[in-house]
């Protein structure tokens, strides 16, 4: 049998220059490559939406506790400031954990806006998912949810909207009838119900006042304090360590530091309180902790054999939330 020839294709010349413009992902690259868009160009526009940003928050006013209402704390609000002042006809944006039915973000009748922190990421960055909602919330009709989207990889970061001379003020609260206006508006059944099952399934919580980011919680079978810090993670659980190795890592009698969560970049650590131990008990103690953490995270000498181990405990009892 006679042997077949191998087919060949014509060489089509490669667009180098200039922008290549988003087709359909089974479309023909308009790079002139011969590949499909999404093997092509659209393969790193994909993976530049959904690669993911370990610390979406750094760079914003009270990163921790940005943190903290993102991972941690049920039911709260806090007023946000955009660069250049509020556009007219909103008179207010506030940004809640959670709202009613998932929503990322509402449009009220007044022309304010609620934008929800707990929602799914799209593009592996947080900040930029919110930004996307904010600017869209800012255009949507006045008593009108904002739907979720797939976020485009080239739009602004929440960090580019938001005033940074602002400081980050979060309000816990017991529950989500901050979803309903004081005005009085009626609510839709469907966000009453939502409310009801919130408010049902929320973890009584309280941020303490006398230190930054630590959020006291309070659960059936015992209490919690949570507090998000800023430090560099091995520092961090250097001097936790320290501490542990020390027998100083408690707040106090009957209480436990017991691990950590890893979120968003940073780390929380989390102590076992007594149930009978309330959130103004903590105030004392963990301003305490927090003098013997700073001494703690400014000794730079190895760790001992005992610190290690305790370091070692701690790491294996970590966490990771995001």
């Amino acid at each position: 049998m006679a042997k077949k020839r191998p087919q060949t294709k014509a060489v089509t010349p490669q667009q180098t220059d200039g922008e290549i413009p988003v087709v359909g992902a089974r479309e023909p690259c308009p790079c002139g490559s011969g590949r499909r868009y999404k093997a092509c160009h659209g393969r790193a526009a994909a993976h530049a939406v959904t690669q993911h940003v370990q610390r979406p928050f750094e760079g914003l006013n009270g990163e921790c506790d940005w943190v903290a209402l993102r991972e941690l704390v049920p039911a709260a609000t806090a007023p946000l400031a955009l660069k250049g002042g509020l556009p007219e006809g909103v008179p207010s944006v506030t940004l809640a954990t959670v709202l009613p039915m998932a929503w990322p973000a509402l449009r009220r009748d007044d022309g304010s806006i609620l934008l929800a922190l707990q929602n799914e990421s799209s593009s592996g960055d947080l900040a930029r998912d919110l930004a996307d909602t904010l600017q869209r919330a800012l255009e949507t009709e006045p008593g009108s949810p904002v739907p979720a989207r797939r976020v485009p990889a080239e739009g602004p970061r929440l960090q580019e909207l938001l005033d940074a001379d602002v400081d980050f003020a979060p309000e816990v609260h017991e529950g989500f009838e901050f979803w309903v206006p004081e005005s009085g508006d009626n609510a839709s059944p469907e966000v009453t119900a939502s409310l009801e099952r919130a408010n049902a399934a929320a973890i009584p919580t309280v941020r303490l006042t006398g230190v930054d980011a630590a959020y006291w919680c309070e659960t059936p079978e015992k209490n919690h304090l949570r507090w998000v810090m800023p430090h560099p993670e091995e520092k961090l659980l250097d001097a936790l360590a320290r501490l542990h190795a020390a027998g100083i890592s408690s707040l106090g009698e009957g209480t436990r530091l017991v691990g950590s969560f890893r979120a968003h970049g940073l780390m929380v650590p989390v102590w076992d309180l007594p149930s009978e131990m309330r959130a103004d008990d903590c105030e004392k103690p963990a301003a305490e902790f927090a003098e013997r953490l700073a001494a703690a995270l400014a000794e730079d000498a190895p760790l001992t054999p005992e610190q290690r181990r305790a370091r070692g405990g701690l790491t294996n009892r970590q966490v990771t939330l995001s």
